[in-house]
């Protein structure tokens, strides 16, 4: 049987041990810092409000996770219309969405196109048929940001309008 002093060791480095890992998962921000960017801008063109839904916050966070090693923007190819933004240092949630929303300059909806430049990620914030959002945030072993939201149902379908 182990001695008290022993057992006071190891439960110390047990705790040193929890502490350094979860310094490298998922960032524990609240789910209303992704929804308030996402709704105003869904609002501003008269579409409901997401939701947050923790299965897909869960798929989120445990993708950002595998992205922790390398910070690469790689998309999951999983079930969910996907965002995703980095950066070589601190990102805030505020500021990944806002890249993401600032696309609407070049978004044309009588054309539905994009017209100079990427609109894909606003067209996806604004996608009127998905309803659940779930998004997770991680800082890189190389000191970058990864951010990624996850939408159900995925929406930026060729041929249909987000709204």
């Amino acid at each position: 049987m182990m001695n008290m002093g022993k057992l006071m060791l190891a439960l110390t480095m047990c705790l040193i041990i929890s502490t350094a890992l979860l310094v490298h998962v998922a960032h524990a921000q609240s789910p209303q810092e992704y929804l308030a960017p996402h709704n105003a801008a869904r609002a501003q063109v008269r579409v409901g409000p997401l939701v947050w839904d923790e299965r897909v916050a869960s798929y989120a966070r445990n993708y950002a996770n595998q992205r922790i090693g390398d910070c690469n923007l790689r998309h999951s190819g999983g079930p969910y219309g996907e965002n995703l933004s980095g950066s070589s240092g601190a990102l805030s949630v505020a500021d990944a969405v806002r890249l993401w929303t600032d696309e609407r300059r070049n978004y044309n909806y009588e054309s539905n196109s994009c017209v100079g430049g990427e609109c894909l990620h606003y067209t996806q914030v604004v996608w009127r048929n998905s309803v659940r959002l779930g998004c997770a945030s991680v800082r890189c072993n190389n000191g970058g940001t990864f951010v990624i939201c996850n939408y159900d149902p995925p929406g930026n379908f060729i041929g249909q309008r987000p709204y």
